[in-house]
């Protein structure tokens, strides 16, 4: 049976400036205001970032905008949170972030069975000369398939 996911929030911009390695599934530690506003899709991942501090994940920079009905309940929008994943997890990426100089990025927002989700990713940085290298082999590939339509429809 296929689980259906509703994407709520997406970082693109990671996708562009890193090398996604690893990707993990982690939950979220959220105030009840805080998952209507995200319901509403009023997330932003752009500048977020995910650490290690004594031995628990916390999200930096994850911008959820209060919710419009809230009142005395709603929470600050930068408010760092906690993310819900085992142990072994966490010190095993903590290790790699001091080890290897990786980066933990989220990449989506999505609900599962009603609860809302994070995408993590373990990720290395790109340098300017590998961004040009995506953004020519994107063109190379969106020329190729302008090409081919253009063939077909002459048939």
């Amino acid at each position: 049976m296929a689980e259906a996911f509703k994407i709520l929030a997406q970082n693109r911009k990671a996708r562009h400036d890193y090398f996604i390695e690893e990707t993990f599934e982690t939950g979220l530690e959220l105030k009840g205001t805080e998952v209507k506003s995200i319901r509403l899709g009023k997330c932003n991942l752009k500048d977020s970032y995910a650490q290690v501090v004594g031995g628990e994940m916390l999200v930096y920079g994850m911008h959820i905008s209060p919710y419009e009905k809230g009142n005395i309940f709603n929470t600050d929008p930068l408010r760092v949170k906690r993310l819900l994943m085992h142990k072994q997890e966490i010190r095993r990426l903590d290790q790699a972030v001091s080890l290897k100089g990786l980066t933990l990025v989220p990449l989506e927002l999505y609900l599962k069975q009603g609860r809302v989700k994070l995408l993590l990713a373990l990720c290395k940085g790109k340098h300017n000369y590998d961004k040009r290298d995506d953004i020519a082999k994107r063109d190379a590939d969106r020329e190729i398939t302008r090409s081919l339509r253009r063939s077909a429809k002459g048939n």
